[in-house]
């Protein structure tokens, strides 16, 4: 196996802890000090500030779930295209829950270094999402 087949069996695994909510496994894939460069404001940096960001999202919707779409590596790096669902029954980002089911893509850019994931990029549609929620209208 090459090492970019570790490193894209690292972003599978990264995907199946998430969709679990089995945190913890994520000490094991993911560097302490990880840099990610679309972390929520007020979260503190790292690990710890991801795990956080993904306790805020069950919150949001408790049903969310990631299915990995696409994955391309090279080199130190992994790109992965996943979709993410769910329905929004807690508050998000101070806006009341809406009870409307959701469905958004996301893009990762992952750098790995020492088995582990050392830093990302990330860029979703998050007007799309607005718009699901009907947070945001949808021109006619």
């Amino acid at each position: 196996m090459s090492s970019q087949d570790d490193n894209k069996a690292i972003i599978r695994r990264y995907r199946e802890i998430h969709n679990s909510n089995n945190l913890s496994g994520l000490d094991a894939i993911v560097a302490k000090d990880v840099i990610s460069h679309n972390l929520l404001p007020g979260l503190p940096p790292g690990l710890e500030g991801g795990k956080m960001a993904h306790q805020a999202f069950l919150e949001t919707a408790p049903d969310i779930k990631t299915k990995t779409e696409y994955l391309v590596a090279d080199g130190d790096k992994v790109v992965e295209w996943y979709t993410a669902s769910g329905t929004n029954t807690g508050p998000f980002m101070g806006m009341p829950p809406t009870g409307k089911p959701w469905e958004i893509a996301t893009v990762i850019l992952y750098r790995l270094a020492n088995g582990k994931i050392v830093e990302t990029w990330g860029l979703n549609d998050q007007f799309g999402f607005m718009q699901q929620l009907g947070l945001i209208p949808i021109p006619e």
